[in-house]
């Protein structure tokens, strides 16, 4: 995907994590639901991600499919999280999704919260 093609999209989703959520939704049996990526004051860096699964879309969300997944953003997240991109590792040192984020000038070492 090109630097044009994430900016478009808002917030990319590699297909490992779109994998992840499909089995995720699997696991909840409901195939349908979506996941959204907002961010929320917080953190010790000022603002923090949050991820959950969702059955429904709200008024102004920008919402994209890729690999079969549908990734929705509100209206007051998108600016903070165009480019960004939501991949899952599962390795002996880390599992979980991880941000990588071109917006946030600075984080927390956790990375768990960003400016």
């Amino acid at each position: 995907m090109s630097v044009d093609q994430a900016t478009e999209v808002g917030v990319v989703l590699t297909e490992t994590a779109a994998r992840k959520v499909q089995a995720l939704q699997e696991a909840e049996n409901q195939t349908d639901l979506l996941l959204r990526i907002s961010v929320a004051p917080g953190g010790c860096s000022g603002l923090r991600y949050q991820l959950a699964l969702d059955d429904r879309e709200l008024d102004g969300d920008i919402v994209a499919e890729q690999f079969g997944t549908r990734v929705v953003t509100d209206r007051m997240s998108y600016p903070y999280l165009m480019g960004a991109t939501i991949d899952f590792v599962d390795t002996i040192e880390q599992q979980g999704f991880t941000i990588d984020n071109p917006n946030a000038t600075n984080s927390c070492a956790c990375g768990d919260s960003f400016h």
